[in-house]
């Protein structure tokens, strides 16, 4: 199997100047690089630039893909927009981490499991998971929990360590979480039985009454600030930032299942009690199916021996030219005959007579192997 390595950089909050893709252009000749995107993959080689450093420096995302197993997300947001306590409660383990730097809180997803036979394209994954930030803006921390429960998956927490608050809605996740969970292969058993702690709530828009009067509490000097940035070209930027201040301000963001937290080992347990339970279901639901299929399947063959009730003989002339054909095609509608001739003979009580006659048969065309052996396989 060659080698394969995806790396791939996106900048959502600003463009790259000329000189930056210059600089980003003197790491690889070979590399895709726009004002908001560098993108190559690697079969021989690897890459000659620094992730941790692109990602302070340049860029907002960053998938890298390995066919050996290995996959990391990295998504970057102003400071301002996701404080780094809040962050840490979930981001406690190789698997998910976090890091200050440039004004920028990156978030590190990280996963090492050999791959299980399957084989994963780069492209199309960096743009879904992008949307991430913004959720976790607007204080929706579920990929960050989703993160957490990777963590524990993957042994790198201690038994005995609590899960952080459980955020809202787990059972019901967005498109690009999902993809989070896809990506990295989370247990869902895992999820199900952490989404168990999580209450629904119904996420509703600020009403604009209310960002108005939020926004006119706002100091003078402040919002004179703010339009300055905005003329500044920072109106992603600037947006985030003022989503995350003013949904702060307005709830804590708090689970209502923070009393009941489970430990890690507990989530272990559950999973695999959920796991269990869940393949006797598949397994139950399996047997009704076949059952189900093996009953329509005999009212069926009921039906078509009782349309053949009374023209054995007519059969029994219809394999003869069949067999003078000395077509494979044609072997294969005498063995579907002989099955029709022999159980008409069984509910006709007629046994005895059809083996004398099939034997009489088999002996005839004793020089036609081919047909013989269609016959044995089909138990005539």
């Amino acid at each position: 199997m060659s080698e394969y390595q995806y790396y791939e950089f996106q900048t959502v909050d600003d463009r790259l100047s000329e000189k930056e893709m210059q600089e980003l252009r003197s790491y690889s000749t070979r590399a895709r690089i726009t004002p908001t995107s560098f993108i190559n993959e690697y079969n021989f080689g690897s890459f000659k630039g620094n992730a941790d450093a692109w990602m302070e420096k340049y860029f907002d995302g960053f998938l890298y893909l390995a066919n050996w197993g290995t996959r990391e997300l990295q998504l970057a947001l102003p400071a301002k927009v996701l404080p780094a306590d809040a962050a840490r409660r979930y981001c406690c383990s190789r698997v998910v981490s976090s890091r200050e730097n440039s004004g920028k809180l990156i978030l590190t997803f990280l996963s090492e499991k050999e791959p299980d036979g399957e084989w994963l394209e780069g492209e199309g994954h960096l743009s879904s998971l992008l949307q991430i930030r913004n959720e976790l803006a607007q204080g929706d921390f579920r990929s960050l929990y989703l993160g957490w429960l990777l963590g524990a998956q993957a042994g790198e927490l201690t038994e005995t360590k609590t899960e952080p608050p459980v955020p809202p809605n787990l059972a019901h996740l967005s498109g690009p979480q999902a993809n989070l969970a896809d990506f990295f292969r989370l247990d869902p058993d895992l999820l199900a039985v952490a989404a168990q702690n999580s209450p629904g709530a119904r996420v509703e828009a600020a009403k604009r009454q209310e960002l108005s009067s939020w926004v006119a509490e706002l100091p003078a000097q402040e919002k004179d600030k703010i339009l300055v940035r905005l003329m500044a070209g920072e109106k992603a930027k600037l947006g985030m930032e003022l989503q995350s201040r003013f949904r702060r301000q307005r709830d804590t963001n708090e689970s209502t299942a923070a009393a009941n937290r489970r430990t890690v080992s507990e989530l272990l347990a559950a999973a695999e009690a959920h796991r269990h339970e869940r393949q006797e279901e598949q397994a139950r639901q399996a047997t009704l199916k076949e059952a189900h299929r093996e009953r329509l399947a005999a009212i069926a063959r009921e039906k078509h021996l009782e349309s053949l009730q009374g023209r054995s003989e007519t059969i029994w002339a219809s394999v003869e030219t069949l067999v003078a054909t000395r077509l494979p095609k044609s072997y294969d509608q005498v063995v579907q005959h002989f099955g029709d001739l022999r159980d008409l003979a069984e509910r006709e009580g007629q046994q005895v007579d059809f083996r004398k006659r099939l034997a009489a048969f088999r002996s005839q065309h004793s020089a036609k192997k081919s047909l013989l052996d269609r016959l044995t396989k089909g138990g005539l």
